[in-house]
């Protein structure tokens, strides 16, 4: 409630500012180039800087080097006193010039480090202003003005920046810095330019003021009108727009111009002052007739004259020397010159030119010395009106500096060479107050409205709001910053702020808004800002109007400093509580104002320092004092808020005070028997206990976050409400404050510590509602499960007891009830259990309630029937529902908390209730446990043999195999696997159609596919998605996800992946798989393998959909009621049926991208298709597309063998095995997958068929890529499906021939019985062997029994009608002589 500097904005760059500004000063500048950064050319590029982007971008016409300054005397030099500041009275533009040079500064928002949005001023353009030798800066300011749009009327819409040279130049400028008029009105040099704009009168009688600009030179002062200026800068800046939209036309000719409105100004000389150095422009008075009479006979003797009607005048005030301080007044009604002469320099050259429609453009194709002698020559200057002062306060040592005036237009503060500031009563033309020893001083004004009161809202005598008006003082030889009360008020606030600020205020707010245009005006403008040049930070001074009222008048002003008194007390800590509630009573019952006061009590009973007994003490004697009061006198409103809060401290000291001494005989006597429930809870017993177990895990949680810490007293007011009728309500505002209370009020009588009943008395007198009442008993039960869990019959117990206290409070019950309609009291309790996650407390709830509506009900039925006949209630039913629901939720929530082992996918266990269940849809439970299977890693085996092993009725071997858990240590793991599995089985017994198998496998694929596509890198989930996939029994369940995985996540990839290969003609690079798959080389092999095993699954399903009949879904009978999304399996069987062409289309080209990534092999593999194959891919599988037949072109199909007998050759050089090669044993069995899999071979052959590639070719090329790499025993086996022998024959023998070459000539190992055994050899077989290359075997050295073996396959292979069967016979010979030789 005091004064306060608040900032609201902070400057950007100031560094690059000064670094600018006062870069002449480090080193020389380079001579300028003739045209001036801020002039317009025709040039498109100049346009475009100057107006496009917002800046006009400096062509570094300074491009000396900087010197470098150290950064902390820089920045604390005062270097901002050099320079002309200017700032908008809406604080977005900010103008820094110093000599020819000046830095404007815009608005700009952006979000600081917390993430709140923070208003900055960010450097928008920068240039020399200067256009004329030797001129400079000297004054300067920023006006907005108003938007002429409806939509935005009395709000800104550009600003104008005004600035004066001491050329006696004025210039008006866009915030971009863009010249749109240029005035030379006196040769003087410009002193002080000032603006005034329109304000809404306050007062019926006042004045309305025209808006002005006012211009001083040292002799003279100009005051522009208002509104036309508004016209011409309008004008003027439409102009610009324009020439810039059509800048590449001829249009922009002269003839296209549009002369702006003329200026309406007026010139006055001053006379009789010696010097002026600052002025104020009063505006228009009229004198009172006494005045007028008094002004006549001083002025015209004792034969003056007096009109009727006082003359309007417009009233001068001056600072400088000799006098002092100048009145002048300028009779209204004189003609107004216009201003003849206008400057424009939009789209031209020239800087200064006569603005007549005769003249056009002025010498558009003049030569250029033409031009210069134009330029050079200066306007007409107009002779100014004399005007002699009135009077002034003569002084002749006194030096006045500067002169602010006040907002009302009434007061002004004037500084001096002395030190002195002082106060002036325009109307009286005196010195009214002086303050000394403010040397160099700034001032400002601040005007404050009074805070909106009743006085304004009162029928009888509505009042206007009243206004303080405030002088701000800087005194920077001081550093200080003062607030002081107008006229004769007391200084209200001050600060220490730096010595090198600049104190801006402006005066004046939106120029162009006029009576019409203001209503509905709330544009927000800072009337003072204070500039701190070293942190850049722009504050403002906020001051409550209560400081300008008197302490001795103002009751109101000594209440808030009570107030003031009492927060402080309030926040010391250190204070005995006698002392402080001596101390805050005194200032609370001292406080006169109701409002104050209720704003004190308040205060007391938010703070969390006073004790209970203290606020009790206060409030009641503060209620005590209002009762003794005349009724009438005496603020309602107070009296009820003491009265409810005395209400309320009562209930909570005696809820305390029956927690803290309990009544342990009241206690021992609430004893219920448990009969009925005791049945329930050994049934869920064992449940009960593994829940107990999985959520007791230790966790951390702050010491404030306790449910056990106590419940101050503030938080329970802060809740507890009183209504019209003396009741008490509870105020919900968050859980955590709801369950806090809760825990207060019930958590005592749980636990058996406290008497239930005279706890349940206690509330039911202070009137709050049974309902709110058992709302709060629920949500602490529910908050409190693993206490109720540790302790579960004794709190069941009680539980009970206040359950029935409750529902047998009035208005719990309806009496009108009938058991063939729902109670909304029962009905609570169901909602609170169906929609809590704490599974068992939810559980427990429901068998008390179920108990406890049961003999509710029969009670009824026996007092109005009388018969021997059980009651059927409809509230039973649902209970009976309800309970089958929780339990097996319960069972469901234990599996989900069934933590999941080091290192698998982690995430938070679900929480799950009968709300999200049933709001989750008829897959919402099959949801769930897929997502718990994907948190555990089960392996889709895993999965598969637990479902079968529930099947087969084995569950006692999986629960003995569970008991046997823990006796060994080793056996610790399969004890937790046989563990889950149980759970696992228990959960499926309890839910046997929702989590079915087929259902349970199609969840699991589907949130494998989910999270691979989370994550492609793990290629691992979508390969278990595909087994998943494939353990589905149902075919049209099969179909449906396969259809749906494909057209969701796989196509798109797939296709990127196509694509890529078929651009760089080649595996891709992992770079490049990440670039445009998304995955790195490894991740695109797995899915392409994937994609493959996806399709055929597809083509499989789609051809068993006709033998079988589509499933049936169906649903438990409690969960019937489940609302939501159409689950998986219905979305799956919603599917349409797919075109199993187009379906193995896409296998081919998937398997041929996956063989291509598996052996790295080059590839383009759209490039193996013909023009409807290539259309065809990546279209819908439900559509019949145009696909390839008939022969294909021989060049495809030789380039499909082509690759397809790479693949064999890569699978050959996989597969070899140095040591059985060597052995030639048995080879070992090969990996199901990976480049080494068994069915590559296989692969190929039935690709070859597919692409009509002979698979003959494919066999004889793998048999002598097998017999190449020594792979002999596999040789044979593929050998026997060769058809073509004769042909492979002779491949073969070349083989042979290479081998035996390799042994005679080749080896190094050359023995003498080989020497002699190739002297022996017929001639042509030796001539045929030296002409082998034994180099093209890649396994040259193989035993010479394999040898002998393949010369005997070949024999057996070659017709003796062969050209080569006699070279084959004699190899045969050759062989066996070196086998006998070995």
């Amino acid at each position: 409630m005091s004064c306060s500097l608040l900032e609201f904005c902070r400057l950007q760059e100031l560094k690059t500012v000064r670094d600018y500004l006062f870069q002449n000063q480090k080193t020389e500048p380079v001579e300028e180039k003739n045209q001036t950064e801020n002039e317009l050319s025709w040039e498109a590029s100049d346009w475009e800087s100057a107006w496009d982007s917002g800046e006009n971008k400096e062509e570094e016409a300074t491009s000396a080097t900087k010197v470098e300054e150290e950064e902390t005397t820089g920045q604390r030099e005062p270097w901002l006193q050099d320079c002309v500041v200017s700032l908008s009275p809406c604080s977005d533009l900010l103008v820094v010039a110093r000599q020819q040079k000046a830095v404007f500064l815009s608005a700009k928002w952006r979000t600081d480090d917390s993430g709140r949005e923070e208003m900055t001023l960010a450097v928008s353009w920068t240039g020399t202003l200067s256009t004329d030798e030797g001129e400079c800066v000297s004054s300067s300011i920023c006006i907005p003005l108003a938007s002429q749009k409806r939509s935005s009327t009395g709000r800104p819409d550009w600003t104008c920046v005004v600035v004066g040279f001491t050329s006696g130049y004025v210039r008006f400028y866009t915030e971009n810095g863009v010249l749109l008029l240029a005035q030379l009105l006196h040769e003087d040099p410009v002193l002080r330019l000032k603006c005034r704009t329109y304000e809404i009168p306050r007062h019926p009688g006042v004045t309305e003021q025209h808006e002005e600009l006012s211009i001083l030179y040292p002799a003279a002062l100009v005051t522009i009108d208002g509104f036309s200026l508004f016209q011409s800068l309008r004008a003027c800046r439409n102009q610009v727009a324009r020439v810039f939209a059509t800048r590449h036309s001829a249009a922009a000719a002269g003839s296209d111009v549009i002369q702006p409105p003329p200026l309406a100004y007026k010139k006055w000389g001053l006379h009789d002052m010696d010097t002026i150095v600052d002025h104020c422009s009063v505006g228009i008075m009229t004198l009172c007739v006494f005045d007028q009479m008094k002004n006549a006979s001083i002025l015209g003797g004792f034969n003056a004259s007096v009109k009727g009607n006082p003359p309007a005048m417009s009233q001068y005030v001056t600072v400088g020397g000799g006098p002092y301080t100048g009145f002048y007044y300028a009779v209204e009604g004189s003609t107004q010159p216009l201003l003849s002469h206008v400057a424009m320099a939009v789209a031209s050259k020239l800087t200064s030119a006569l603005f007549s429609a005769a003249s056009g453009w002025l010498g558009w194709n003049k030569h250029k010395n033409e031009e210069e002698a134009v330029q050079k020559q200066k306007p007409k200057v107009e002779p100014a009106t004399p005007l002699t002062i009135r009077y002034g306060l003569p002084d002749s040592r006194r030096h006045g500096e500067s002169i602010c005036l006040s907002p009302c237009n009434t007061l002004a503060g004037v500084t001096d060479d002395f030190g002195r500031v002082t106060l002036l009563d325009l109307a009286r033309g005196i010195a009214i107050r002086m303050w000394k020893g403010y040397r160099d001083a700034q001032l400002g004004w601040l005007q404050v409205p009074e805070e909106r009161v009743d006085r304004e809202f009162s029928p009888s005598a509505p009042l206007p709001r009243r206004h303080a008006l405030f002088l701000v003082i800087y005194a920077p030889r001081r550093g200080i910053l003062e607030v002081w009360g107008m006229q004769q008020g007391p200084r209200v606030g001050a600060f220490t702020v730096g010595k090198h600020c600049r104190l801006l205020y402006a005066g004046y707010r939106l120029m162009g808004v006029n009576s019409v245009t203001s209503k509905g005006w709330q544009l927000h403008t800072q009337q003072v800002c204070l500039l701190d040049p070293i942190t850049g930070a722009l504050r403002t001074v906020n001051i409550p109007f209560h400081l300008a009222l008197s302490d001795k008048k103002s009751e109101r002003a000594k209440d808030l400093h009570l107030l003031k008194r009492l927060t402080t007390l309030l926040r010391s800590r250190g204070v005995e509580p006698d002392i402080l509630e001596s101390e805050v009573k005194s200032a609370l019952l001292d406080i006169k104002h109701p409002a104050i006061k209720k704003q004190a009590l308040e205060s007391l009973l938010s703070n969390k320092n006073a004790p209970v007994s203290c606020l009790t003490n206060i409030t009641c004697a503060l209620h005590d004092i209002l009762k003794q009061q005349d009724p009438e006198a005496v603020d309602i409103e107070l009296l009820q808020l003491c009265s409810s809060q005395l209400k309320l401290l009562q209930l909570y000291t005696d809820i305390q005070h029956l927690h803290s001494a309990a009544d342990l005989e009241a206690c021992s006597k609430n004893q219920d028997s448990l009969e009925g429930i005791e049945d329930e809870l050994s049934r869920v017993g064992p449940t009960l206990q593994r829940y107990a177990q999985l959520t007791s895990r230790p966790s951390v949680s702050f010491a404030q976050d306790s449910p056990d810490s106590p419940l101050p007293v503030q938080a329970f007011l802060s809740q507890m409400e009183c209504t019209e009728d003396r009741e008490l309500r509870v105020i919900r505002s968050s859980e955590t404050e709801w369950n806090q209370l809760g825990n207060f009020m019930f958590w005592g009588c749980l636990c058996g510590k406290s008497p239930l009943h005279k706890v349940c008395d206690t509330l039911q007198q202070a009137g709050i509602s049974p309902q709110q009442l058992l709302s709060l008993l629920l949500s602490v039960w529910m908050q409190r499960e693993k206490e109720v869990l540790q302790k579960t019959e004794e709190t069941v117990r009680n539980l009970h007891t206040l359950l029935i206290a409750l529902s047998n409070m009035p208005g719990a019950v309806e009496e009108s009830w009938d058991s063939q309609s729902i109670s909304p009291w029962w009905q609570q309790v169901r909602s609170t259990c169906i929609q809590s996650h704490n599974a068992a407390a939810a559980l427990l709830a429901a068998f008390v309630a179920h108990r406890a509506a049961k003999a509710s009900i029969t009670s009824r039925a026996d007092s109005q029937l009388q018969s021997e006949w059980e009651a059927v209630s409809l509230d039973l039913e649902q209970w009976s529902v309800c309970v089958r629901q929780l339990e097996d939720v319960l069972v469901l929530q234990t599996l989900l908390l069934v933590p999941p082992p080091q290192g698998a996918a982690g995430g938070a266990a679900a929480q799950c209730s009968i709300k999200t269940l049933l709001e989750g849809g008829t897959g919402g439970i099959a949801d769930s446990v897929s997502k718990w299977v994907f948190r555990h890693n089960l392996a889709p085996e895993r999965l598969k043999e637990i479902l079968q092993k529930m099947e087969d009725k084995e569950v006692d071997e999986l629960e003995q195999k569970a008991g046997e858990e823990g006796k060994e240590q080793d056996e610790k793991s399969q004890g937790d696997t046989d563990t889950i599995a149980e759970l696992l089985v228990a959960v499926c017994q309890r839910f046997p159609h929702s989590l079915s198998p087929d259902l349970l496998f199609a969840h699991c694929c589907w949130e494998y596919v989910v999270q691979w596509n989370k994550d492609s890198e793990e290629g691992r989930y979508l390969w278990w998605a595909v087994e998943h996939l494939k353990l589905v029994s149902s075919p049209h369940i099969q179909l449906g996800i396969s259809a749906m995985m494909w057209s969701t996540f796989i196509v798109k990839r797939l296709s990127a992946a196509a694509y890529l290969m078929e651009k760089v003609g080649k595996a891709p690079k992992d770079r490049l798989c990440r670039r445009d798959i998304g995955m790195g080389d490894k991740a695109v092999t797995s899915f392409l393998g994937c994609c493959v095993r996806l399709l055929q699954i597809l083509m499989e399903a789609d051809s068993a959909v006709e033998e079988v009949s589509a499933p049936e879904l169906s649903v438990e009978e409690v969960w019937c009621g489940a609302e939501g999304p159409a689950s998986l399996a219905e979305l799956a069987l919603e599917q349409r049926g797919v075109h199993y062409p187009l379906v193995q289309h896409h296998c081919l080209l998937a398997s041929l991208q996956h063989a291509a990534m598996t052996f790295s092999l080059k590839l383009k593999p759209l490039s193996l298709f013909d023009s409807k194959g290539k259309n065809a891919f990546f279209r819908d599988l439900t559509t019949i597309q145009l696909m390839p037949s008939g022969d294909m072109d021989p060049g495809l199909v030789s380039a499909r063998q082509e690759f397809l007998l790479r693949v064999l050759t890569s699978w050959v050089q996989a597969i070899d095995d140095p040591s059985s090669s060597a052995s030639g044993t048995r080879p070992p069995p090969l990996p199901s997958s990976g480049p080494k899999a068994d069915w590559w071979p296989s692969l190929c052959l039935e690709l070859g068929s597919l692409l009509q590639v002979n698979p003959d070719i494919l066999r004889r090329h793998l048999v002598c890529e097998l017999y190449n790499q020594g792979l002999d025993l596999r040789a044979e086996e593929v050998m026997l499906e060769v058809e073509d022998k004769d042909v492979l024959g002779s491949q073969l023998l070349v083989l042979t021939g290479q081998r035996l070459s390799y042994l005679l000539l080749h080896s190094q190992s050359q023995t003498q019985g080989a020497m002699e055994l190739l002297a022996r050899l017929p001639p042509t077989l030796c001539t045929w062997l030296k002409a082998m290359d034994p180099s093209e075997l890649r396994c040259p050295l193989v035993p010479l029994p394999q040898t002998s073996r393949l010369v005997g396959r070949l024999i057996e292979i070659l017709p003796e009608n062969h050209a080569q069967y006699s070279l084959g016979l004699h190899l045969l010979e050759a062989v066996e002589a070196l086998t006998t030789e070995d």
